[in-house]
């Protein structure tokens, strides 16, 4: 009896010295002008009709900022980048691969102390939306709420269908306690919701006859900045369609919340151009995205995506700048002439990109999920390209060290 009496006062004590092992209140807390990045990697295996067909690497680098907080309510602007990788069913090799960028998103919404958004209807981000909302009160370990939540797609290519698609669900919440997320601990809990519905018909190509959905995620709380710290998911989702086609998802998903200094670009420009002062045809200068080193007139060989060798020695430069930055990801842009046609010189651009992208990730200046390319084609010359010295500086690849 004296044993069982002293762990009830142990506990007892324990309780009194450490309430927020065992009952927490959920609140999201933020001030003007806090800037943060979101980083989310979602890996899923997609089938159709059943049969596996391809494999879905995709990144999404998020951009948030607080502009205004009034109340209980903060005003938020955020810039989605994704980028992907799409490996065939006949491979499973994703190592030397590139992430292509896919899509940018912008985004503006309101969101409560408890979680609940305000969000036009027009935007496709966030696509999981009013996740996590908390009940306002006291949670004691085990205790389970329930709220309301959206899914919203971006169906325009695959099924035609141009504005966002919403798909309206109940989630389901337990407190979880400290659990462990990259060594530290946090408080935590789960958030599950299951979708089987037929939805209203919204005509595209093709559209969905029926939906459904699982999603089992685990959540850990920042207490200190009043914010989610990460998260990981496994999900799985079905559509059939309306030409008799079923596609299915399934895979796992995890994102954390990354500090976004801001970049002294007025320094790091300094520093760059003492650098590349010794690679021919190249500048350096500032954008909204970052910082970017440009390479003019970069050689390849005719019409096609292979280095010549008199250009490693200048990557070999670029790649000892980048190492500089270890903390900022890369875009790897590339651009070409006017010359061919619009689709020839968007493809020759990307696999120049590529070619300059996998140069450095093999110099180990990034690992493969933090660099992303892009072709831009001819789209945005910085040269005329009715001369000849016009062509050559337009025919140019672009690393930008990114900001967020």
């Amino acid at each position: 009896m004296k044993i069982k009496h002293r762990l009830l006062l142990f506990f007892i004590a324990l309780i009194l010295c450490c309430p927020s092992v065992f009952s927490m209140e959920f609140v999201y807390k933020y001030n003007t002008g806090d800037k943060y990045r979101v980083l989310s990697k979602v890996s899923m295996d997609i089938f159709i009709d059943r049969r596996y067909s391809f494999k879905s690497e995709i990144v999404n680098r998020i951009a948030m900022e607080i502009v205004a907080v009034s109340g209980d309510k903060s005003r938020q602007a955020a810039t989605f980048q994704t980028a992907e990788i799409t490996v065939p069913a006949s491979s499973s090799d994703t190592s030397a691969r590139t992430f292509k960028w896919a899509k940018d998103y912008q985004s503006e919404y309101d969101q409560d102390s408890l979680g609940r958004m305000t969000i036009d209807s027009s935007y496709y981000m966030p696509n999981v939306r009013d996740v996590p909302v908390f009940p306002g009160r006291d949670l004691a370990v085990g205790e389970t709420w329930a709220a309301k939540g959206t899914e919203v797609h971006d169906f325009r290519d695959n099924f035609g269908i141009e504005k966002p698609y919403s798909i309206p669900f109940t989630a389901l919440y337990t407190y979880l306690g400290l659990k462990t997320w990259k060594d530290k601990e946090y408080p935590a809990f789960s958030v599950s919701y299951k979708i089987s519905v037929q939805p209203p018909v919204v005509r595209g190509k093709v559209y969905p006859r029926h939906i459904q959905v699982s999603s089992d995620q685990t959540v850990y709380w920042d207490t200190d900045h009043g914010q989610v710290a990460a998260y990981e998911e496994f999900f799985r989702s079905i559509f059939d369609l309306s030409d008799g086609q079923t596609w299915e998802y399934r895979g796992k998903a995890e994102a954390e919340v990354l500090d976004a200094p801001p970049m002294d670009k007025e320094e790091i420009i300094k520093d760059i151009a003492d650098d590349i002062a010794v690679i021919p045809d190249a500048t350096v200068r500032k954008s909204d995205q970052g910082i970017v080193i440009s390479l003019e007139n970069i050689q390849f060989a005719a019409d096609s995506a292979v280095l010549q060798p008199s250009e490693f020695s200048k990557l070999d430069a670029i790649a000892e700048i980048l190492l500089k930055y270890p903390d900022r990801d890369i875009l790897v842009g590339g651009h070409t002439a006017l010359a061919g046609t619009a689709a020839g010189r968007l493809q020759l651009s990307q696999e120049r990109a590529d070619a300059v992208a996998k140069y450095l990730i093999n110099k180990k200046v990034r690992s493969a999920d933090r660099v992303v390319i892009r072709g831009y084609g001819a789209e945005v010359p910085i040269a005329d390209n009715r001369t000849q010295e016009g062509m050559q500086r337009n025919r140019r690849v672009e690393i930008v060290i990114l900001e967020n």
